[in-house]
């Protein structure tokens, strides 16, 4: 893979020297009234001299970007080359989704041009036209195709791609693991299965250029030489096929739906087969010490089903790589030096690592402690007791007059635990035995089974036709997350579904028969009496 990549790095090199154009720096002027703009919204993060070094970049992670290498990621141009003033004017206005660098929809054309020569001001490389080349050409997407898509499949395996990205496209592959950038930080793949987690853009237009271009200063090479336009396409539209949207149709709510027969662990999945599906966001704790400012984890799905006896949870997230061995908990302190450990990386850190399409930036090895290695884990958390008004418990583990119960999943053991949480310094064991639990993971996937009685010993009583506050928490062992270093969510709602929707249409029709035999009664009775007065 990596010997393909620097044939097509050269390839590109060479087209690019070839096709030299002039510089576009733009006018002093303008220049003078980018730095004024940058100074106010993005010399914060990217620092006075855009060296990635600004005030905020030690409490960011990824790392902003370090303008001065002049390596850009999103791109028109070839491999190796610079961006276009364009180029850069788009991934000001879009952003980087998943990271601190939002999207500025509120400048104006002229202003994005004028940031876009300050940003230029930055590094030589862009006074030197054999760097300034044209945008290559990417033509217009033809329609999808299922067909191009399973063409698509040979492709992404000839490539190498599925090395990096895995069988299912959740950047689970063999290589994933031990990537790195240009500056030795690990790198995650992207998710094709959430592809509006990527960093340029989640289109098949946006795919096919990443495809055509590379991202400079990552493992992902170029391919617009190697490929042809048709192979590029159906790899496209198979790498589209992987994910549903370009949208995460994030949910606030999860259905328990009730089952008639009992609910049975040994299904897994298959026992969860009819039960709506709720995608949640996953945020980084960063409220307290321990804090986490970019979780491995994006999304979590969750389904919920119910019998007479039980409520069953199924918790599903993509993971990179299976951390079964080591141990977590929810209270396993977090000392203030693994905390900071992203602040106190090299300068060269500063670069935003370019990370394949969108996952997270290689800085989590750098947080991650020395010693012991932790577990994979996941927790749902639900109110100690159902609240009476609207106020819930601090959802990072409750608070003293409002605790939580907390159902924990340690998968290197795959045995559920229960705890109290009366915050996040306070998190004790309150194990009744009833929460059991399955966990699996195939190919880039955890899913996650946990049930427990409807009327446990302890905590909620979930009853049909009820909501119940309810969120979750996820630990990836492979970026050092345990104890309040985690991905979580805020308070969503459970809704227990009622046992059994009762239509209407039924005590209709029988309402209409037990008229229509009255009606027919009555007749009866009127000519019998008739009959017999005459």
């Amino acid at each position: 893979m990596r010997r393909a990549a620097a044939v097509v790095l050269g390839a590109a090199l060479g087209a690019a020297v070839a096709h030299a154009g002039t510089p576009d720096l733009g006018t002093d002027a303008e220049r003078a009234a980018g730095k004024v703009l940058y100074e106010k919204f993005c010399s914060q993060c990217h620092g006075d001299a855009g060296d990635g070094q600004g005030v905020a970049a030690a409490h960011l992670l990824p790392l902003p970007r370090n303008f001065t290498t002049g390596k850009f990621k999103v791109r028109t141009t070839p491999s190796g080359a610079l961006p276009t003033t364009d180029d850069l004017k788009s991934i000001i206005r879009r952003g980087m989704p998943y990271t601190s660098m939002p999207a500025w929809p509120e400048f104006t054309d002229a202003q994005l041009a004028e940031l876009a020569y300050h940003l230029k001001s930055f590094s030589a490389d862009f006074a030197n036209a054999d760097f300034n080349v044209a945008a290559v050409e990417l033509p217009k997407a033809p329609a999808y195709s299922k067909e191009a898509a399973e063409k698509g499949r040979k492709v992404y395996e000839d490539t190498g791609c599925i090395s990096c990205h895995g069988d299912l496209g959740r950047g689970d592959g063999t290589s994933a693991p031990a990537l790195t950038d240009d500056w030795g930080h690990p790198i995650r793949p992207a998710d094709f299965t959430q592809r509006w987690t990527f960093r340029g853009g989640p289109t098949r237009e946006d795919i096919f250029r990443t495809m055509t271009t590379g991202f400079n200063g990552t493992p992902m090479p170029a391919f617009g030489d190697a490929l042809t336009p048709e192979e590029r396409w159906a790899i496209t539209d198979y790498m589209y096929s992987l994910g549903d949207s370009d949208e995460p149709a994030y949910a606030s709510l999860v259905s328990a739906k009730h089952l008639n027969d009992a609910i049975d662990l040994t299904k897994g999945a298959a026992a969860f087969e009819g039960a709506k599906t709720a995608r949640f966001p996953i945020v980084g704790q960063i409220m307290e010490p321990g804090r986490q400012f970019h979780p491995a984890a994006v999304s979590l799905q969750v389904q919920a089903v119910y019998d007479a006896q039980d409520i069953a949870f199924l918790l599903r997230w993509n993971d990179m790589s299976a951390q079964t061995s080591g141990t977590n908990g929810p209270a396993i302190p977090v000392s203030r030096a693994d905390e900071e450990a992203p602040a106190a990386a090299p300068a060269a850190a500063a670069e935003d690592s370019g990370d394949i399409w969108g996952e997270s930036e290689g800085t989590e090895a750098a947080a991650a402690p020395s010693g012991p290695e932790f577990s994979d884990a996941v927790a749902i958390q639900f109110p100690a007791q159902l609240p009476t008004g609207i106020r819930k418990p601090y959802f990072l583990f409750g608070d003293a007059s409002n605790p939580v119960d907390l159902w924990f999943v340690d998968l290197a053991r795959k045995e559920a635990q229960q705890f109290t949480g009366k915050g996040s310094a306070d998190v004790t064991p309150s194990d009744s035995g009833e929460v059991t639990a399955t966990a699996s993971y195939d190919r880039g996937e955890w899913s996650v089974v946990l049930k427990r009685p409807l009327r446990g010993s302890s905590g909620v009583a979930f009853q049909p036709s009820q909501f119940v506050p309810i969120a979750f928490s996820i630990w990836d062992g492979h970026s050092g997350e345990r104890g309040n270093r985690r991905g979580l969510t805020q308070w969503f709602s459970l809704y227990v579904e009622p046992e059994q929707v009762v239509s209407p249409a039924v005590p209709m029709a029988k309402a209409a028969f037990g008229v229509l035999a009255l009606e027919i009664l009555i007749v009866a009775l009127v000519r019998r009496r008739r009959s017999k007065t005459t």
